[in-house]
């Protein structure tokens, strides 16, 4: 292993160690390739893969098991009140659960707002913001993020039920 691959790999523990030190539970199978920032209302479950990722806010975020993200992605739980007292809001801070079920892979610079729920199997395309309910083995995409495609569920179920996960 060249002195390259030493930096990275050491790069990638401090990042998972991070991670795992700073949320809420985490399962097995942790792998952070970029640096990722989350919060301590955050759970995860096995077989998390992170390239970048900032959880940014308060509120609870729940990742199902083997999720993966792209390279720089951001998940927003926290929100100004703008009916408030005070314009363009005032200091109160609305916090709104995200919720990722189980095998999903958001791709690189994805925004996922809070209140936002992707259900199982679902595919968010690159550069896509997600606000609302994404359903279960849909491809999305867009701002905000909308169905475009099924995946194939057969197939999918077929390699879900051989326990070929990535």
């Amino acid at each position: 292993m060249g002195i390259l691959d030493k930096i990275v790999d050491f790069k990638r523990k401090r990042y998972a160690n991070m991670v795992r030190t700073t949320c809420s539970s985490c399962g097995s199978g942790l792998k952070v390739n970029g640096k990722s920032i989350v919060n301590s209302n955050t759970t995860l479950k096995d077989n998390v893969n992170f390239n970048g990722m900032t959880i940014q806010g308060n509120g609870k975020v729940k990742i199902g098991s083997n999720f993966h993200s792209g390279i720089e992605c951001m998940m927003i739980t926290d929100f100004h009140n703008y009916e408030g007292d005070a314009i363009p809001y005032d200091s109160t801070v609305i916090s709104k659960e995200i919720t990722i079920e189980d095998n999903v892979w958001i791709g690189n610079r994805v925004i996922i707002l809070g209140g936002s729920h992707i259900k199982e199997g679902a595919i968010i395309q690159a550069g896509s913001v997600v606000v609302g309910e994404i359903d279960k083995y849909a491809i999305a995409g867009g701002h905000p993020a909308k169905e475009f495609k099924k995946r194939n569920i057969q197939h999918y179920e077929k390699l879900k039920k051989e326990r070929k996960f990535h």
